[in-house]
């Protein structure tokens, strides 16, 4: 039967699905690493595809790869993951699995869009982006059916956009960026050093402490003018939106709607969806999997 191997690398844990090309999962896994330890990562994922083979047979389909940082343009390797995985930079997978068909290599917000768009709520746009509110601000683009990666891979970074040419930089340099904004990273800075997490700060504000609300709620108004400034750009059809942050659930959406509302153009009427991520935490290993599977196929 036809299949793919999609692996997703993330910060301390490994996800893995068999995929068929209708998008039926035959198998899933993940696996924890320890990333204080060299490579240790790169062992976990090595045994995972050796165990994916004993059970279901080489990937007829090959094997696809989402990992954090920035993909090279031939797809084998991510060209730049500065400060942590040590050994991931320039690491050519193909080689590294001994594949028999080239591993396909995506920056991870990019497979987590890929993932959305053919099985999740991405799916059925053809003009999408995606937003994923986390420790920072992942993001991919779909434009006219097709991934977005620009000419040297940044494409769909807009966590790296500025709203205040006067804020603090993010790890990218950017002042006042919608990652400075909205990211957990920085809660603790943004709100006075009273909540450690975005989820203590919204159970504040969801009790009625006024001074979490104000936090919170200049945190989503800033990501609602961020959406539309990207919808002036871009005009897509929907913003998915995901990540941890985006659990809070109406406590995001409902005032997220209302000043989106306030601040987007529509001419002619239309408006950008707001919808929220479908596919969870195997996103991106959808995505890595769909890449293996279809290429460069519209989606």
């Amino acid at each position: 039967m036809s299949c793919a191997l999609g692996i997703d690398l993330g910060g301390s844990s490994i996800k893995a699905v068999v995929v068929t090309p209708d998008g039926r999962m035959l198998a899933q896994r993940q696996v924890e690493f320890d990333p204080d330890l060299d490579r240790d990562w790169a062992k976990q994922i090595r045994m995972l595809v050796g165990e994916f083979k004993s059970s279901q047979g080489e990937p007829t389909a090959g094997i696809g790869v989402s990992a954090p940082g920035l993909a090279a343009m031939d797809e084998r390797s991510i060209a730049v993951m500065p400060g942590r995985l040590s050994g991931l930079e320039g690491l050519d997978w193909t080689t590294f699995l001994d594949s028999p068909k080239p591993v396909r290599v995506l920056n991870d917000a990019h497979a987590a869009l890929l993932g959305e768009a053919w099985l999740g709520a991405a799916r059925g746009f053809r003009n999408v982006i995606l937003l994923t509110l986390g420790t920072g601000v992942g993001g991919a683009i779909i434009a006219d059916g097709k991934l977005l990666r620009g000419a040297f891979g940044k494409a769909g970074h807009l966590g790296h956009s500025c709203l205040n040419p006067q804020g603090p930089p993010d790890v990218c340099g950017m002042p006042g960026s919608l990652e400075v904004a909205i990211g957990n990273w920085n809660v603790r800075e943004r709100s006075g050093g009273r909540f450690e997490t975005t989820h203590g700060l919204v159970a504040a504000h969801l009790a009625g402490d006024a001074d979490a609300t104000r936090v919170w709620l200049e945190s989503v108004r800033a990501l609602a003018c961020a959406i539309g400034s990207f919808a002036n750009i871009l005009d897509p059809e929907a913003v998915i939106i995901g990540g941890g942050i985006a659990r809070s659930g109406a406590a995001l959406f409902e005032p997220l709607q209302r000043y989106v509302d306030e601040v987007e153009w529509r001419p002619g009427g239309g408006r950008v969806k707001l919808l929220p991520a479908a596919l969870g935490e195997l996103a991106g290993a959808y995505g890595a999997a769909f890449n293996a599977l279809r290429g460069e196929a519209a989606v």
